[in-house]
């Protein structure tokens, strides 16, 4: 890391292959510690979007675009981890000399399960009821959490957060993951809101037969980790009235996934 003496500007230099003899700067905004600025530049946050910027479909991939200057703005630490990273990259687009949107909310991967519980010739889904401050709002959701990128273990992460958030427990192998089902050239993830946030969410569907004394038991049982600041609520409704109940994006692409891979016969338990 170098210190810009003029100005006591933190500045760390990148080389990217994609723009060879252009190092990049990367700057510490005012009020950004150097032990923050430390933690941005070496988390698996900031090092995944270089990494992106620079694959096959990556915004500098075809020589169109240069990345002049990244500004670190905020870090929020998740105990040693960072847990979100705000940052602004100047990128300009080299025939007309205009920048492009930049500004950047780094969350990373995160997965969510669409859970079906089939009862009585009734099928249903499984919500949770959590207080989402960004937008002010309690939002019924499907059981969803981050992803541990220095882990990478996606499967057993969907398979925890659900037993963490509505007491019901998975087996790795009773899960499939419906944004496999997505052509290659996507990820294979989905990005709800990539105008601003890096956040890429795999999503899953858990599919079983229940007795109905099950979904008594789940509707309205209080799960979330308190000390984590988790108030969570589950809710059972059914899966025909899902689509209009909820305004989560992670259920509605769920719905969108399994609807269509149902309808394609990709679902091995749907064929017959």
């Amino acid at each position: 890391m170098a210190t810009d003496s003029s100005s006591s500007t933190l500045t760390h230099i990148i080389h990217l292959p994609n723009q060879p003899g252009q190092p990049v700067p990367v700057v510490a905004a005012a009020g950004v510690s150097g032990s923050d600025f430390r933690n941005a530049i070496e988390s698996s946050l900031f090092k995944q979007w270089l990494k992106n910027i620079q694959t096959e479909t990556g915004m500098l991939a075809n020589g169109a675009m240069s990345l002049r200057q990244v500004l670190i703005q905020g870090v929020d630490m998740f105990g040693k981890h960072v847990g979100f990273l705000k940052f602004k990259a100047d990128v300009v687009d080299k025939e007309t000399g205009q920048k492009v949107p930049g500004i950047v909310f780094a969350r990373g991967p995160a997965v969510a399960v669409l859970i079906l519980l089939d009862s009585d010739g009734e099928t249903y889904a499984v919500l949770t009821e959590q207080v989402r401050v960004p937008v002010g709002r309690l939002i019924l959701e499907l059981p969803a959490g981050m992803l541990d990128a220095d882990k990478g273990d996606i499967v057993g992460t969907a398979v925890r957060e659900v037993e963490e958030e509505t007491g019901i427990h998975m087996n790795l192998d009773d899960v499939i993951d419906l944004t496999a089902f997505l052509e290659p050239s996507t990820g294979c993830k989905v990005f709800p809101s990539p105008g601003g946030c890096d956040e890429d969410i795999s999503l899953f569907l858990h599919r079983t037969e229940v007795d109905k004394g099950i979904i008594q038991q789940l509707q309205g049982k209080q799960m979330g980790l308190r000390d984590h600041g988790e108030f969570i609520k589950v809710h059972v409704v059914p899966y025909k009235n899902l689509w209009r109940m909820t305004a989560d994006a992670k259920a509605l692409m769920a719905i969108a996934l399994y609807e269509m891979a149902k309808r394609d016969r990709l679902l091995p338990s749907l064929r017959d």
